[in-house]
């Protein structure tokens, strides 16, 4: 099977090859899709999360439902429109994180997912440290390369 980025190489090829109406558009959309997806492995955390758009300064408060180095998972009834900027601050066991970022996707469902665009250095370290108690509740370890 190939990778995403050969993948996503060729479906660019393809789609340059074939341009008619509305080709550019499928170009875009591939680029989109293929630079959203997930970067890291995703951990089940339900926490308080605040969402605010930095732009309207509309706030909504949620639950996450997953968390990675790189993002969330957001249950909302109310998800904000996809590429919105906005700050996110999660609350859990009593610890706050807080970041900017964007929502990288917007779904059925209730779910919606954002991106970290910008954590500084002691905001990183507490997002590390949720991740590694989860991946101890889940019993998940390290792969040490020998």
């Amino acid at each position: 099977m190939r990778n995403r980025l050969e993948l996503c190489s060729v479906l660019i090829y393809n789609a340059r090859q074939s341009r008619g109406h509305n080709q550019d558009h499928l170009l875009e959309r591939i680029l989109f899709v293929q630079s959203e997806r997930p970067r890291a492995r995703r951990y089940p955390l339900v926490a308080s999360i605040e969402i605010t758009d930095v732009e309207s300064e509309t706030q909504i408060n949620e639950q996450t439902c997953d968390l990675s180095l790189f993002g969330c998972g957001v249950n909302t009834q109310k998800p904000l429109p996809t590429g919105t900027r906005v700050r996110i601050r999660i609350v859990h066991n009593g610890a706050n994180f807080v970041a900017l970022g964007k929502v990288a996707h917007a779904g059925r469902g209730g779910r919606m997912g954002g991106l970290f665009t910008g954590i500084e250095t002691h905001q990183q370290v507490v997002l590390e440290e949720w991740i590694a108690e989860v991946r101890e509740l889940c019993g998940i370890t390290k792969k040490v390369r020998v």
